[in-house]
């Protein structure tokens, strides 16, 4: 799936287009040969977590942008099921506490990033504060910026600022052993319908579905518009975009877990080589231990 792969990726300063993106691309696989080919990328991504863990060198983070019902937590659920849970981390990010507030809006998320050897995933991310924030600018007030006490002055050159602070964040953390890889699950306005309805018609699913889904439903162009230019400006050789069709499940996991699995693989990571003299001592330990010791 090179092909899909290189396909999906954004180009760092084209001109990103969800128009140019089919939701329900799946090429020409079928879907009991996607579910096969995912089986086997989930072995392969379980080993090569292990020399990730092993090698102790690099951090792989993770971040999934979606609409609502968009596949994210299934696709997380289902791409690293076979992890080690040690090695792996998940953050759901919610409405910003009042502690929060009292920061910068990448602080939460900076303490929430992965330590060396291991994967950290974000259920949703720093990019909410050009998404939600871009759609509802009005949330932006909560922060108590220094300057912008009002709607007024919340204006392009307030969001080109964030988007800089977004891609330096991102080349820091690259510069510093994290991968970043991001994700957006491409979902369509009519598969949302489809599954908010599932989601009502369903009682193990009420939960999930709240009526603040169908006020953000009718913002629909807004957060395209938002996605868009967030893309469009965040879009990097080191934290690269991989816009995901979703309206089908099982190859938006497929696409995903491939994806990966490439990453991981061009990182090249070897097990850590013992010195001579523990190498010695492992033999020794050995030859005791086979002759009964």
């Amino acid at each position: 799936m090179k092909k899909e792969i290189e396909k999906s990726r954004v180009v760092p300063g084209g001109k990103f287009s969800l128009k140019d993106h089919d939701t329900s691309y799946t090429g020409t696989l079928e879907k009991e040969a996607g579910k096969a080919e995912l089986d086997l990328s989930k072995e392969a991504l379980v080993k090569l977590q292990e020399r990730l863990y092993a090698a102790d060198s690099h951090s792989i983070l993770i971040i999934f942008q979606a609409m609502d019902a968009a596949g994210k937590d299934s696709a997380i659920a289902h791409v690293m099921s076979g992890l080690n849970p040690q090695g792996c981390q998940v953050y759901s990010f919610k409405t910003p506490t009042a502690e929060e507030y009292d920061h910068d809006f990448l602080w939460r998320h900076y303490k929430a990033l992965p330590e060396r050897g291991r994967i950290g995933i974000h259920n949703r991310s720093h990019y909410e504060n050009v998404l939600v924030c871009k759609v509802h600018p009005e949330y932006v007030l909560n922060e108590k910026i220094p300057g912008y006490s009002n709607l007024k002055v919340i204006d392009d050159k307030f969001w080109k600022r964030r988007y800089e602070s977004i891609r330096n964040f991102e080349r820091h953390l690259s510069d510093n052993g994290t991968v970043v890889i991001k994700f957006f699950l491409n979902v369509s306005k009519e598969e949302q319908k489809e599954r908010f309805l599932e989601r009502i018609d369903n009682p193990a699913k009420n939960w999930k579905f709240s009526s603040s889904d169908i006020t953000e439903r009718e913002k629909w162009e807004d957060y395209m518009k938002a996605y868009e230019q967030a893309i469009n400006e965040t879009a990097t050789e080191q934290a690269p975009w991989y816009v995901i069709p979703a309206d089908k499940k099982w190859y938006a996991r497929l696409l995903i877990s491939q994806i990966l699995e490439q990453h991981l693989k061009e990182m090249d990571l070897k097990f850590p080589v013992l010195a001579e003299e523990e190498t010695a001592k492992l033999e020794e330990i050995q030859r005791a231990l086979l002759l009964g010791g």
